[in-house]
């Protein structure tokens, strides 16, 4: 097709026509699926056509094919952001004028998405001109819409003015703006301004179309045209309400939200003081709250009408406004009279509840109910425990915590009866109302003893955690007969963990009843087995047993996150601690539990009670406990001394702790193929106990923690558990060191465990036969275990311990050589070797002195030529391309830790704790990093950089390399080194920005020091930088004048996110300074291009202030750099759009 007709130039009727028909050819053969290829390069190109405008606006017209207008209308858009820097100031009015007569006009078109797509046109136009008009010509705009939204036109013209502003709000919000191709300031400078000037005035105009219709709605008995227009108002107040306001400080006594999970979507309304008027003291929530009042009586009897729009609407905008908290109220008092308003409106959604839940049951929508408990966490998460209750205490004899007990329990029970596994209304209202509870409790719960509930509170908190158990309890037990694919069985631990914790948080409001209820439960349920055993079966009292130690585990102990948790504060405030020890409550409970565990140790009760699912919840619950009461530090000057001095080192701490490990040993040993329980053994319960050295000082001191090393250490049964979990017994083991008296008697321990490992890894690479043998099982399994335990320890590395890690590794120096050989076709045990080499140079590096750091070195560059000389790892394209899932890439984690252990190696120059730290050791360290890039450098190939983990590392390390060792890079050959900087033109247009990121610093300190040591009279990066001859004669350009040419490429032509702009700017400047004769001919080519002579001038101006304006020097400190990124910023505002076009 030829091209399309010219702004400026009317054209030929048949012309304009013909191409409309084409359009429209183009449209339906895709609508048919027919010739899509060329349907949609005819497509793009009315798009891509220079200046469309005319044509557009003839199809927009006359078309008689909706997706023809449509397409249109988003020609228009891309060809106006493109071109809009040489677009007169009359055009652009123009044309967002059309796009708004235009919608006004077919505003009772019945193809909505058209009209849609024109008013979204419109908005974005006027964004991009945002700061290019006058506040003159904003008027003149919002004068049209005005007129439209309030009704002077007609009620289908009032619908398309309101849909404007909408389309115009979301346009103008940084989270659902369009692409412009512009820095971010760019959008914050827009949405600032439009909050500032225009928003509340949209608001009012909305609420205006609202009120204008209402009457006519609630009186009329049949449909009318009016609920369109009040349902656009509704829904346009609410985004505006959603709006992200900019931060206004809090004032005292306003509680903002909480930083607790949810599984609920609850956002706060902060919009200032300067609306308090339209939205608080306006009567407007009045009218909002009896308008679906009335609706809502007027067709109670049609059940449909709570899920139609105007409904729908109505309810969200009354939940956001529970949100509404923050410097709007001059005063508490005030926002509790607006909650108390809004609380009132909703009582009927959700009371009384049993009356609710039947009528959903009966088949009315749930959907009303639910936006009630929406509002009631709205509600929670802007106020106080003690203010959330007695809002309802105004009106009712009970306050607002009841009701919500009362609610929730009736969603429970609902529950209970239905339990189905497929989610229902009542999962759903659970999971609103569960976050409704951590909304106001996670503050109770942090603050302790100063805020509390009130009683009749707690009263209600009790009775429903007492009912929340009692349901988790019959799940429990209606599932032990189930099949096994039960959703209930299939739940693991971290899956239920969300759930138990809001649990937990309410029953701890009672604390002194809930924790002697759980008690009384679990006795009966253990007296239960112990009178039954081999007289009943005890399955349903297993899973009951489980789900118990579930929810106690959450009640009485917080997660650690990273941190030795303290007992929560309900239990260190709220639970009396002048009775004996024996007597207090969580020693009763704790210690009944830790009894039954215990007899886990019988292999009679191992048999007929401790399945490995429920030895899953005791070691899990053994975890969580001893983190927070096991020989606590702050025993000795916390309030809560009688707790924890019960559990503590003088008291049955040491007792308690043989009993863990006692049990943990039988995890392990006992029942073997469980993995689940063998990680949770491994990585959570022995963790946790080696994080403390005052624990470790009497773990080392036990027989039982003995028998546990020297099982590892000698014995056969722990060879058959996971390879990953050894590592992780080896690490732990090792940790445990730390409680030795002194830093020998931990050296010798490690030596003790460990040194037969590597003396048999010795032993045997060095037999004549091994490499005849070496590929049967039977030694591969070994050996195998052995690697994985040898990292296990290498890991635990830390000061104390260096010593004898260090010789661990020496000694299995020449045995990895060894098995790098033998194996090197056994991909699996490659990976076991480097991961090995990788954690132990990463734990020793930074300690090492001279002489040991040369020898580390040395092993590295053996293992690197090996590695090279075996061509392990080479990949091929072929097999690269073929790879279609990121298990398949799997076979490519030798390549990763050869990264790390490059990575690893750098961080020597930059964290080095030796005491004799010499040249020589940068010296050394910089060759082997580039010896090995030179190996890796050819075994990567571009496919490979595909897939995004191992991206992430090359680039990771490569721009690390370039930043610290940039004087080293004319080291590596002409070969190498090609590679290496066409990876780098690979990751620069990479779509992860955090790559291109990379590169961008990789550039910038490759130019950077290439100018400082040119313009110190040295050679900086020589013949890489100068260019040179190809095999084939043909002359190569530098290095700096491609990439000089590829971020300008990128920067004034490319697809790319706003944030990469700075970074760009910081490669880019050094780049202009170290080739400034190019970038000269680069520019007077892009002037040279331009046929429009305003154009030229403009863009002949924007390169003259690129590098000279704001008085723009020709160094690269800190203060040059950031006057070059507020020009590269102008810059490309400037002229970006334009050259687009080009």
């Amino acid at each position: 097709m030829q091209g399309f007709a010219e702004r400026g130039n009317s054209g030929d009727l048949a012309q304009l026509q013909s191409t409309m028909h084409a359009i429209e050819l183009a449209c339906t053969s895709i609508q048919m699926q027919m010739n899509l290829g060329a349907a949609e390069a005819t497509i793009l190109s009315l798009s891509q056509t220079p200046q469309p405008y005319q044509t557009c606006k003839f199809i927009l017209e006359n078309s008689q094919v909706a997706n023809a207008r449509f397409q249109a209308a988003a020609a228009i858009r891309d060809a106006a952001i493109r071109e809009w820097g040489f677009l007169s100031s009359d055009e652009k009015r123009s044309m967002i004028s059309f796009c708004l007569c235009f919608v006004m006009q077919h505003a009772n078109s019945p193809e909505g998405y058209v009209q849609a797509k024109v008013s979204s046109v419109a908005a974005q136009l006027l964004k991009r001109g945002w700061l290019d008009f006058s506040a003159a010509e904003k008027e003149e705009f919002f004068y049209q819409v005005n007129q439209a939204v309030y009704g002077i036109h007609g009620v289908d013209v009032q619908f398309a003015g309101i849909n404007f502003l909408e389309s115009l709000v979301s346009e103008f919000s940084p989270s659902t703006s369009s692409a412009m191709g512009l820095p971010r300031e760019f959008h914050e400078h827009c949405k600032k301004s439009l909050e500032l000037d225009h928003l509340k005035t949209f608001y009012c105009w909305a609420r205006d179309a609202a009120l204008s219709v209402t009457n006519r709605i609630v009186e009329s008995d049949s449909a009318v045209p009016e609920v369109k227009v009040c349902t656009a108002a509704l829904r346009l107040m609410l985004q505006i309400l959603n709006w992200e306001f900019s931060p206004i400080a809090v004032p005292l006594g306003v509680r903002m939200g909480t930083d607790s999970p949810k599984r609920s979507e609850c956002n706060q309304v902060q919009p200032g003081p300067a609306w308090c008027e339209v939205l608080v003291t306006s009567g407007h929530i009045g009218w909002l709250l009896s308008l679906y009042a009335a609706l809502r009586q007027k067709f109670s009897c049609e059940g449909y009408w709570l899920d139609c729009p105007i409904a729908v609407s109505a309810r969200k905008l009354i939940v956001q406004f529970c949100s509404l908290t923050g410097t709007i109220f001059s005063s508490v008092q005030m926002h509790e009279h607006h909650l108390l308003q809004l609380l009132s409106g909703i009582i009927p959604w959700i009371d009384p509840p049993d009356a609710v839940s039947r009528a959903i049951e009966c088949g009315k929508s749930e959907s009303e109910m639910l936006d009630g408990c929406r509002a009631l966490l709205s509600i929670a998460t802007v106020t106080t425990p003690s203010t959330f209750d007695q809002l309802l205490k105004l009106t009712r004899s009970f306050g607002t915590l009841t009701l919500l007990c009362i609610l929730m329990s009736e969603v429970v029970k609902n529950l209970m009866t239905n339990n189905s596994e497929e989610e229902t209304w009542s999962w759903e209202a659970r999971d609103i109302l569960l976050d409704t509870w951590t909304a106001l409790l996670v503050p109770v719960n942090r603050n302790g003893g100063n805020a509390s509930l009130p009683p009749e509170g707690k009263n209600a908190t009790a009775s429903l955690f007492a009912l929340i158990v009692q349901a988790e309890l019959k799940a429990a037990s209606a599932s032990a007969f189930k099949d096994d694919d039960s959703d209930y069985l299939q739940a693991s631990i971290s899956a239920l963990d969300e759930r138990l914790s809001s649990y937990a948080l309410i029953g701890r409001t009672a604390i002194e009843v809930t924790v002697p209820f759980l008690t009384s439960l679990f006795s009966e349920r253990f007296e239960r087995l112990n009178q039954g055993r081999g007289i009943i079966d005890p399955t349903e009292t297993l899973e009951e047993l489980y789900s118990l130690l579930l929810i106690t585990g959450h009640l009485i102990a917080d997660e650690g996150e990273g941190e030795t948790p303290l007992i929560p504060n309900a239990i260190r405030f709220h639970l009396p601690h002048n009775l004996e020890a024996e007597m207090h409550p969580i020693v009763i409970l704790c210690g009944s539990i830790i009894r039954f565990a215990e007899e886990s140790l019988k292999p009679e009760m191992r048999a007929s009670v401790f399945s490995p699912r429920l030895m899953e919840a005791v070691i899990w619950f053994l975890t969580r406990w001893s983190c927070t009461y096991l020989m606590s530090p702050e025993e000795s000057r916390d309030s809560t001394t009688v707790l924890l001095k019960f559990f503590g080192q003088h008291g049955q701490g040491k007792l308690v702790l043989d009993i863990i490990v006692r049990i943990s040993l039988t995890a392990l040993v006992s029942y073997p193929g469980e993995k689940y329980l063998q990680a949770l053994t491994c990585f959570q319960l022995l963790h946790a106990l080696v994080q403390q050295k005052h624990i470790c000082i009497h773990l080392v001191a036990l027989d039982s923690w003995r028998d546990l090393a020297n099982g590892f250490a000698n014995e056969k049964t722990l060879f058959l558990l996971n390879t990953a979990h050894q590592r992780s017994l080896a690490q732990t083991l090792v940790r445990s060191a730390s409680g030795m008296r002194n830093s020998e008697a931990s050296n010798q321990y490690v030596r003790d465990l460990m040194g037969h490992m590597a003396t048999y890894l010795v032993e045997i690479t060095s037999k004549n036969d091994f490499k005849n043998v070496a590929q049967q099982p039977d030694i591969i399994l070994p050996v195998s275990c052995l690697l994985e335990r040898l990292r296990g320890a290498a890991s635990a590395s830390e000061p104390r311990l260096q010593k004898a890690i260090y010789e661990l590794g020496f000694s299995a120096m020449n045995p990895v050589l060894v098995l790098l050989e033998v194996y090197k076709h056994e991909s699996a045990v490659v990976y076991l070797l480097l991961k090995f080499v990788v954690d132990w140079v990463d734990g020793q590096i930074s300690y090492l002195e001279a002489q040991e750091t040369a020898v580390v070195v040395n092993f590295c560059m053996s293992l690197l030529r090996l590695y090279s000389s075996n061509n392990i790892g080479k990949i091929s394209i072929t097999l690269s391309s073929s790879l279609s899932t990121e298990a398949k890439t799997e076979k490519y984690k030798d390549l990763r830790a050869l990264l790390q252990l490059l990575s690893s190696l750098c961080s020597k120059d930059l964290v080095d704790f030796s005491s004799d730290s010499t040249e020589t050791e940068s010296t050394n360290i910089s060759q082997v990093v580039y010896f090995g890039l030179h190996i890796v450098a050819p075994l990567i190939s571009l496919e490979l950089l595909k897939y995004p983990k191992f991206c992430f590392d090359y680039f990771s390390l490569l721009s690390h390399l370039l930043e610290v060792y940039p004087e080293t890079v004319a080291q590596l050959s002409n070969e190498a080194f090609s590679h290496v900087l066409g990876t780098l033109d690979f990751g620069l247009h990479h779509q992860d920005a955090e790559v291109v990121d990379m590169c961008l610093r990789a550039l910038r300190a490759l130019a950077s020091y290439h100018h400082l040591e040119t313009s110190a009279g040295k050679v900086g990066l020589g013949s890489h930088a100068a260019g040179l001859k190809d095999p084939g004669g043909n002359f190569q350009e530098g290095i700096l004048s491609r990439f000089l040419r590829s971020v300008l490429q990128l920067l004034l032509f490319g697809d790319y996110s706003p944030d990469l702009v700075s970074g760009a700017a910081d490669a880019l400047l050094p780049l202009i300074l170290c080739e400034q004769s190019l970038y000269q001919k680069l520019g007077n080519e892009l002037i040279e291009r331009q046929a429009n002579e305003t154009l030229k001038s403009r863009l002949s101006n924007a390169l003259r202030s690129l590098t000279s304006a704001n008085q723009l020097s020709s160094t690269i400190d800190r203060k040059n750099c950031q006057i070059f990124r507020k020009n590269l910023s102008n810059f490309l505002v400037d002229v970006r759009g334009f050259l687009r076009t080009m």
